[in-house]
């Protein structure tokens, strides 16, 4: 799991990661709005970090199908 500055250091996003293949941003926030997420929500973060670790490429598939998860394609258009 980790904190990403995004957009000018403006913005954090909360990410999750998989074995280096996939990165799921799980939450994103502006730094105005809230200066670190608390120990209840890091908690819930890791817990959801652990469960993307234990989940397969057929599960990742079928998620992306279901639109449950949405893939973003750097560099790449979406159809």
């Amino acid at each position: 799991m980790f904190k990403k500055r995004l957009d000018k250091n403006r913005s954090r996003s909360i990410i999750l990661a998989k074995g280096r293949r996939y990165w799921v941003y799980a939450y994103l926030f502006a730094k105005k709005d809230r200066a670190n997420i608390d120990d209840d929500e890091l908690r819930a973060f890791r817990k959801l970090a652990d469960l993307y670790a234990g989940k397969t490429d057929v599960e990742i598939d079928v998620e992306l199908q279901a639109k449950v998860i949405v893939e973003i394609c750097h560099d790449q258009a979406q159809v």
